[in-house]
């Protein structure tokens, strides 16, 4: 195989684009698509660079001027404000905040409960009663020794002081003997009531408690129709999410008249959310031991786009009412509604740890509406 030979075909080759850069490195101007053409290819990259002239102005001074911000008294007497320079006052500035208390949204739905209540007519019951004996939380209300919400995994029970030593004790029996054997057209459970269980004092797991006591005591005297209501603190040990607490709050009310049925229960709950501003409600039946019939009452939560449970519902049984010594005829319709999930749903609130407990949002109860428009 012959050589491979290599010869010139022409005398000259331009480089434009060494042409080119050195056009730009000499300051001189090329045209645009010249630009972008060597920008593609990354061999020029564009810089910005901004110039600036400093001179002395009129108010020059070696030193910077501290203007006043006050004319006080000695400028006044002394006659110094003649050589002083003022900083100029600006009405646009805002001032320092004010500082003051914030009403929880609680409290605000908790004080419009209670002036709800005031205006149909119930009176409130008093509420001081924290620790409760089982006999009054659990035994009175007809709910039998064995059911699970008295077990130590729902309720707190106390170790000081453990037990109670003030019980009527007449009335113990009628309930110990409805428990057995029944009686007043029931059954009962039919079980070996343990007077040691129903000593054992706990937490109030809700504010029933208080109304089986009020119930007693107006079975004392003669019959009067009445309407009680409370609104307060109850404990019971759950697991702490987004729409429960271990300790909350609980609205209580009941009516006891003669002829009441469950239309009229129906009835006062819809009058009772309507003046709340939540029209949006739903029953569902459900089952309770000392109320026959049941109910769960629903309302629309807009944050959650669901309907959530705010509270329960129904007729005392006649085996909790007929041993304090009611009237045959007499019927109590009761319910009893969280505080929080009402103010959750009024005040657009998706987590109930958010409204109360140790992780509350503070600058939600900071901004939180005065008051919320279109409510009556």
């Amino acid at each position: 195989m012959g050589k491979q030979l290599v010869s010139r075909k022409v005398q000259h080759v331009d480089d434009t684009v060494k042409d080119l850069l050195l056009q730009i490195e000499g300051g001189k101007v090329i045209n645009q698509d010249d630009i972008k053409a060597l920008k593609g290819r990354k061999l020029i990259a564009t810089q910005t660079w901004n110039g600036y002239s400093v001179r002395k102005g009129p108010e020059y001074a070696p030193q910077r001027k501290k203007f006043a911000a006050d004319l006080t008294r000695e400028m006044l007497q002394s006659g110094e404000w003649k050589n002083l320079e003022f900083k100029e006052y600006n009405f646009n500035a805002k001032g320092q905040p004010i500082e003051g208390g914030h009403l929880h949204p609680l409290n605000k739905v908790r004080h419009q409960l209670r002036m709800i209540f005031l205006q149909m007519g119930f009176e409130e019951m008093p509420t001081d009663r924290f620790v409760e004996s089982s006999f009054w939380n659990f035994d009175a209300l007809f709910q039998p020794q064995q059911h699970p919400a008295r077990d130590s995994h729902d309720t707190f029970y106390m170790k000081v002081p453990a037990i109670t030593k003030e019980l009527p004790e007449d009335y113990v029996e009628r309930v110990k003997r409805v428990h057995e054997s029944g009686g007043y057209g029931s059954r009962g459970y039919e079980y070996d009531w343990n007077r040691d269980e129903a000593i054992k004092n706990l937490l109030r797991t809700h504010t029933t408690a208080i109304s089986t006591r009020m119930l007693y005591l107006l079975a004392q005297k003669p019959f009067t129709p009445k309407r009680y209501f409370s609104i307060d603190r109850v404990f019971r040990n759950e697991a702490v999410d987004r729409t429960h607490l271990a300790e909350f709050h609980q609205i209580e009310g009941l009516i006891c008249d003669k002829g009441l049925t469950l239309g009229d229960l129906i009835g006062v709950l819809h009058d009772f959310f309507s003046r709340l501003g939540m029209s949006k409600l739903r029953f569902k039946p459900a089952y309770n031991p000392y109320t026959e019939p049941s109910m769960e009452i629903f309302s629309y939560h807009e944050g959650f786009g669901k309907w959530v449970e705010v509270g329960n519902s129904g007729m005392f049984r006649p085996e909790m009412l007929l041993p304090m010594g009611l009237p045959e005829d007499v019927r109590v319709i009761a319910w009893g509604l969280s505080l929080e999930r009402p103010t959750m749903i009024l005040y657009g609130i998706n987590n109930i740890r958010d409204l109360f407990g140790h992780k509350v949002d503070l600058g939600l109860i900071k901004t939180n509406p005065i008051c919320r428009l279109g409510v009556d």
